[in-house]
């Protein structure tokens, strides 16, 4: 039977201690290490005694002298156990403690990889003024429909579907409900076979970026742009070419020739927030035949609309195929679900499902089936009803601070989403901005981190999706003191 207690494998070497005291400098540093758990018993004296190759007695004794030093206690007919006053200091260290330096050098050296990682602090949620991307107010979340469907998903009847292996293969379940309640409100009518589940738009990003790098072709993204599909793109190996936007997007015309692939944000722009109009989506398929390049529509936050009705996909416009279409449940469900999807020609998403398969196999299956169960019985209706009216209740709110207490930053006229991107003139520093609102308990998106140059650092944005109505207005007050301090 395998063990569930710890296991110490040696004593310090070439001490001068004696043995007892050996075993106590041993267990004392695992303690004060933090890698013993305080809910779990130490070995028994027999076990570290076969571990260590010494006598019960001397274990005992150590045991017995840490009990003194109050490091251990010993519980009846249960075992040793760190002492609960120990346990609380170290609890309460790790919360006060930084990163911790380890004096060991990595065997190996790393060049600068030029990825933009995710800035924002782990602890974002405990600042007053979140005005940050990609976070979701968990009070909007339907908890009791989500366990229902949990539930139903951990029966009997359904253990079968996610408990056996799934080899490549996706939910059935879900994929016929993103096509029946998802794909057909864009426009897009789409085969199983041109249905690749993710997880999430990150990843399918990636697994895009790993297919067509072998082309050695570059790619073309939007700049000012998703950093994320920059990231992926870059990892993958394949060269980047920064493409302006204006207030209609992607600008076709300046999308040089030879490029594999163009990424593009169309129903809101990453992050500009600006919607393509349908002359300006009609342009980039014909400039895709012209230049023979493929198109990967992330259609961003496409369900949130509050000016204008929704303009159509391209991927519903495209009739040569040209056009890989990215979604996300992370804006409409929850970031913390990890599930999207790819919709593409068959040969294309059969490519890309031998890469994922590569990678990860495929995305757990039980989540899959839950979200299925989502759809299903309705929850994802109603909760999306839900986040559209009091995201555009937000929106309108945000507007109306912006315009209150910051008309002098330039705006981006929105029809919608999340989010807001204000500019200042020339010389603002927005990237300071950032510094100084972070430390009154605000946070904000700096623009620098959007362009592919990292060379306009002008730009700020700012994100509404978890702060609620009664705050945003004080949240923007705090944000124009600071802008009109740097003017």
């Amino acid at each position: 039977m395998a063990s569930v207690t710890p296991r110490f494998l040696k004593l310090p070497e070439s001490s001068h201690l004696s043995l007892r005291d050996q075993i106590c400098e041993t267990v004392s540093a695992a303690i004060t290490s933090k890698s013993l758990a305080y809910d779990r018993p130490l070995p028994s004296c027999r076990e570290l005694a076969d571990q260590l190759g010494v006598s019960r007695n001397t274990v005992f004794a150590a045991y017995n002298r840490l009990v003194d030093l109050e490091l251990l206690v010993s519980r009846d007919r249960s075992g040793y156990f760190v002492a609960p006053q120990v346990a609380a200091l170290n609890k309460a260290l790790i919360k006060e403690e930084g990163d911790r330096t380890d004096d060991t050098p990595c065997p190996v050296s790393f060049r600068p990889n030029n990825l933009m990682p995710v800035v924002n602090p782990l602890d974002w949620n405990a600042y007053p003024y979140p005005f940050i991307y990609n976070q979701i107010d968990p009070e909007l979340f339907p908890v009791d429909g989500w366990r229902e469907c949990t539930r139903q998903a951990l029966g009997r009847r359904k253990m079968p579907v996610w408990a056996s292996d799934s080899v490549e293969s996706d939910s059935p379940q879900l994929v016929r409900q993103l096509r029946q309640r998802l794909l057909n409100t864009r426009g897009i009518y789409a085969d199983d076979d041109e249905i690749l589940i993710t997880l999430g738009s990150q990843n399918a990003l990636y697994i895009l970026g790993t297919i067509f790098a072998q082309c050695g072709k570059p790619f073309a993204l939007e700049d000012p742009g998703f950093f994320g599909a920059r990231n992926a793109f870059r990892l993958a190996g394949s060269e980047l070419i920064g493409v302006a936007v204006d207030d209609d997007g992607i600008i076709p015309s300046a999308i040089p020739s030879g490029c594999q692939l163009v990424f593009t944000t169309p129903s809101h722009q990453f992050p500009t927030m600006v919607t393509m109009s349908e002359k300006r989506r009609e342009e980039l398929l014909a400039a895709a035949v012209a230049k023979d390049f493929l198109i990967i529509e992330d259609d961003y936050e496409a369900e949130m609309n509050y000016v204008a009705k929704s303009s159509p996909s391209l991927r519903s416009m495209d009739k040569t195929g040209r056009v890989i279409y990215v979604g996300s449940l992370s804006k409409t469900v929850s970031p913390g679900i990890r599930l999207g999807f790819i919709v593409a020609h068959r040969d294309i998403i059969r490519e890309a499902r031998i890469a994922r398969g590569v990678m990860m196999r495929h995305p757990p299956t039980i989540v899959q089936e839950i979200v299925a169960l989502f759809f299903q019985l309705g929850h994802y209706d109603s909760h999306l009803r839900n986040i559209e009216r009091r995201y555009n209740k937000r929106w309108h709110a945000m507007n109306k601070a912006i315009t209150k207490h910051l008309g002098m930053l330039e705006r981006t006229e929105s029809e919608g989403g999340t989010s807001f991107w204000l500019t200042g003139p020339n010389g603002f520093d927005a990237t300071e901005l950032t510094r100084r609102l972070k430390a009154k308990g605000v946070l904000v998106d700096r623009g620098q981190d959007y362009y592919l140059g990292y060379n306009d650092s002008r730009s700020f944005r700012l994100g509404f999706a978890y702060v609620p109505v009664s705050k945003l207005e004080a949240g923007i007050e705090i944000i124009a003191n600071e802008v009109r301090s740097l003017l």
